[in-house]
């Protein structure tokens, strides 16, 4: 059975229709970037044109030309049909929120494990439901729910994530994609490339969550929450790659470079994982949330350096992660 690293904490809001339970939880396959073997990750961006909202120059009556002024507050849609459907948020959006999502809509993390090949990118609309199901069986499978609750959790997992992209780009769910070695395969098995995990990054203080476990991380820090490898393909170093994937992410959009975490204490896999990716604890809950049927959890924070580079290393330490679940 799959151990969470981190906190559960529960969220009713009985004043909407119903009394319906807020859940909080914190395939277009994509085509690889290269074809080479790599031994380090790689992080690419799409480049952005010079200016989003170019000055258009219009003649007036006399004659003279006069510049318009660039807007600032603009939709991501309609004049950005450069954004794919994804990324359209359907709000107003300033011009360095376009170029986040750009930077988000050509992110790529790049990985050749021993057993085969991995890449994380952010997750598109139409990978939804497959992240939803990920999602949904890591937590019942930690709370140790009976199977009939799947479609409730799924459904309210699902909610979540719908919310969690109104917020773009100030958070981001990232998926992860694994290709086994053709070698590694059966006689007769197809290679086939599945998801094989997923985590959630909140960027600052607008992508933070609204109720998040304690010890309560600081709102304007990023925050690396929702981590969960699939059971069939753990102990493979999927785990430490999602994690590095957003630290990569952070520290090309983040301007501050303390990342926050989560970490149950019986999560000792996870917990060894995390200290040798540079995490410490910072805080540790107080035994009173035992009566909030909560496990204690460790508040676990690392200061990124300016540049990162992921180590060469494949950390075996996932086959437990289940990382930073809010509920």
């Amino acid at each position: 059975m799959a151990a969470v690293s981190i906190a559960l904490a529960f969220s009713f809001d009985s004043l909407k229709q119903n009394q319906s339970t807020k859940l909080t939880l914190s395939s277009r396959y994509p085509s690889l970037y290269s074809s080479r073997s790599h031994r380090r990750s790689s992080l690419r961006f799409a480049s952005l044109p010079s200016s989003h909202s170019p000055s258009i120059s219009t003649a007036t009556e006399t004659g003279e030309e006069e510049q318009e002024e660039e807007s600032t507050p603009t939709k991501s849609s309609g004049s950005y049909d450069f954004l794919e459907e994804t990324f359209r948020t359907g709000r107003f959006l300033s011009n360095a929120e376009l170029e986040k999502l750009k930077a988000l809509e050509g992110f790529a993390y790049f990985q050749e494990l021993e057993s085969g090949t991995m890449w994380i990118r952010v997750m598109r609309q139409d990978e939804m439901d497959s992240t939803v199901s990920l999602l949904a069986e890591s937590f019942g499978e930690s709370m140790m729910l009976p199977s009939g609750y799947q479609s409730v959790l799924r459904f309210l997992v699902k909610q979540y994530l719908i919310e969690r992209r109104e917020v773009l780009p100030h958070a981001v769910t990232l998926v992860g994609f694994f290709r086994r070695k053709t070698d590694s395969l059966s006689d007769g098995e197809e290679e086939v490339v599945e998801m094989a995990g997923t985590v959630e990054v909140c960027l600052d203080k607008r992508g933070a969550n609204a109720s998040p476990p304690s010890p309560t991380p600081p709102k304007e820090s990023p925050y690396v929450c929702n981590m969960t490898v699939k059971e069939d393909l753990r102990r493979r170093g999927i785990g430490w790659h999602l994690l590095k994937a957003s630290e990569e992410l952070i520290s090309q959009l983040s301007t501050s470079k303390d990342v926050y975490l989560h970490c149950r204490m019986v999560d000792e896999a996870p917990f060894n994982m995390y200290k040798k990716a540079g995490y410490e604890v910072v805080k540790t809950d107080t035994v009173l949330v035992l009566l909030m049927l909560q496990r204690r959890k460790h508040l676990m924070r690392k200061k990124l350096p300016p540049t990162t580079t992921s180590p060469s290393d494949v950390v075996e330490s996932d086959n437990d992660l289940t990382s930073s679940v809010n509920v």
